[in-house]
């Protein structure tokens, strides 16, 4: 499987949460501690927002760990809203394109899990996403077909609903080809303002993620933690596992709930899949 992080808030440097933290990304790509596997060496990426608010990507098939470029990066750029993943593949090419995060247009998305028998269920699949969309599929991933399903389906006006559709049709197809359980996934896509985290698998059983505790909760019980000092109140982290041990710092997203980070009040809310109209 794979692991991810997705961070808005107060704009820092990449570094500091793929680099610098007890547990950071790049750590985990050699030792995650909950995930399916522990190594994640197929590849990384990491998609941020710069100061005009476009989304840019760093991506490749080189180990997190052993990548010179990603830590000068890292250091160099800021940003207050990033996405980061490292890859273990479930069985599709190891290459540039098939790194998450995937980008269109303003929108990012990244995902830990699986479409189960997806070599049996892709050209269902595929041939479903809009003809206007199917030339930006680039790579060959149950990830990005995902992702395109999620745009035809109208990620950009309703994520929440475009999510459970594309959800609610990958299980319907999986399951007219005797898949039992189609879809394991947590997911993040980012308009670039708000992000949204999606825990969810047909068998009720999903990878672990977690997300972090409301800024001003942490300085009040941490006041003198300066690396809590200079973030907003507004910061929050989402992670596939916690980045150190800091007790009260993390939270486990339920099973079957999305997570919206935004402006304002965050939410979490019950998620489930439907089918297209």
């Amino acid at each position: 499987m794979c692991r991810w992080l997705a961070y808005s808030g107060t704009p820092i440097p990449l570094e500091e949460l793929l680099v610098k933290r007890e547990r950071s990304l790049i750590d985990q790509s050699l030792h995650a501690r909950r995930g399916a596997t522990t190594t994640n060496g197929d590849g990384f990426g990491v998609g941020w927002y710069d100061a005009g608010g476009s989304p840019r990507l760093y991506r490749s098939t080189h180990p997190a760990w052993n990548d010179r470029n990603l830590k000068e990066l890292a250091a160099g750029v800021s940003s207050p809203l990033f996405f980061a993943h490292i890859r273990a593949s479930t069985g599709t090419a190891i290459q540039e394109t098939n790194t998450h995060p995937f980008r269109h247009g303003r929108w990012l998305w990244m995902h830990n899990g699986l479409i189960r028998e997806f070599p049996i269920l892709k050209r269902d699949l595929v041939l479903a996403v809009d003809d206007a969309l199917y030339p930006s599929i680039e790579g060959t991933t149950d990830s990005e077909a995902m992702f395109h399903l999620a745009l035809t389906f109208g990620l950009e006006d309703d994520p929440i609903a475009a999510v459970g559709r594309m959800v609610g049709f990958v299980e319907a197809t999986g399951r007219r080809h005797g898949v039992e359980h189609p879809v394991q996934m947590t997911i993040a896509t980012t308009d670039g303002t708000t992000v949204w985290a999606f825990r969810y698998s047909s068998e009720g059983d999903s990878r672990s993620l977690f997300y972090s505790t409301r800024m001003d909760a942490l300085k009040a019980v941490y006041p003198d933690l300066a690396e809590l000092s200079a973030l907003s109140d507004e910061t929050r982290v989402v992670v596939s596992e916690p980045l150190g041990d800091l007790p009260g710092a993390w939270n486990e997203v339920p099973e079957s709930h999305v997570g919206i980070v935004r402006p304002g009040t965050d939410d979490l809310r019950p998620f489930r899949p439907s089918l297209p109209d």
